[in-house]
């Protein structure tokens, strides 16, 4: 953000690639894959149970902030849950991207093989490739097929059903927050905004395996070929942003999706979100006294957060 406030840039015509490296869900796409996204999704923004005390029927340690179930919407919003990216300038680099070659290793072919004895994972048996699907952002770097349906099933929750859970990552949710700050006070713009990620390993074990040894043991050989294509898919596209830049990208792509935050922070009315979500500021709560700990929880909504400084 501080870069973004100096009086010394202006990048009201810049255009941000978020890039980096990521964990893969092989019921979409396989390790040294390429992903670009159109929904960033804060997935471990939730209460958590221990999975060794959990209520029968949950299906997850998870349960969203203001709600008791694993699947009903959150009904406390912080406001970094979800993110919506401009699906013209996703689509602009998918093709781009699709025409490179990608870098592969022996080893991520040999590995890849073992997800092939179960049909949901042929993405993962398969060549690595290029993607349309979205990023969950979590604190937690995690591992397993539990995991990665529970974070699956909340990125189609938290999208109205129209997310695909694709790739992990750490940082995205954040990166983007500053970008809407910033470009709500005019300094960038938000329609100009890209996230990429290539597949390093995979979320989850192959059929036979454990979620242990997935994230501490296995030898995927994908890491380098995963970086390597981070260069290989980006290149061109920055180079066709800046060929291309009188004709076509100074204007900028109009976005022909909403892009933005929870909120409506930049205007027009997100396509997610809880159906009686009400997202005037001055909403008043009521005064009664709560009945319970989670009624407490949802009245009292989200704790008032440090500025962002970074």
């Amino acid at each position: 953000m501080s870069v973004v406030l100096s009086p010394k840039f202006n990048l009201t015509n810049t255009y941000f690639m978020v890039a980096g490296i990521a964990g893969i869900n092989p019921e979409v796409a396989t390790i040294c894959s390429v992903t670009f996204a159109k929904y960033a999704v804060q997935v471990a923004l939730q209460y958590e149970i221990d999975i060794r005390e959990l209520p029968a029927n949950y299906t997850t340690g998870y349960v969203p902030f203001g709600v008791d179930k694993p699947d009903e919407y959150p009904t406390s919003i912080y406001g970094t849950e979800v993110f919506e990216l401009n699906e013209a300038l996703q689509d602009y680099a998918y093709q781009v991207a699709s025409k490179v070659a990608l870098n592969d290793s022996d080893e991520a072919i040999a590995y890849r093989a073992n997800y092939a004895s179960a049909d949901i994972y042929a993405a993962g048996a398969a060549p690595p490739g290029v993607y349309k699907c979205d990023v969950a952002t979590s604190d937690v770097y995690y591992s397993g097929r539990l995991l990665g349906e529970a974070f699956g099933n909340t990125t189609k929750l938290f999208t109205n059903g129209s997310g695909v859970y694709c790739s992990t990552a750490q940082e995205d949710n954040a990166t983007l927050e500053v970008l809407v700050r910033t470009a709500a006070a005019g300094l960038v713009d938000f329609a100009r905004v890209l996230v990429m990620r290539t597949a390093s390993d995979f979320d989850r074990e192959y059929p036979g395996e454990s979620a242990a040894f997935n994230l501490f043991y296995s030898t995927q050989g994908s890491f380098l070929p995963a970086i390597k294509n981070l260069y290989l898919a980006g290149l061109p596209i920055v180079q066709g942003i800046i060929s291309e830049w009188d004709s076509v990208f100074k204007a900028g792509l109009p976005a022909p999706n909403y892009i933005g935050d929870i909120f409506g922070t930049l205007g027009g009315k997100p396509d997610f979100g809880p159906a009686d979500f009400d997202v005037t500021p001055s909403k008043k709560r009521e005064v009664e006294q709560p009945k319970s700990r989670l009624e407490m929880l949802r009245r009292r909504g989200p704790k008032a957060g440090p500025a962002v400084t970074a």
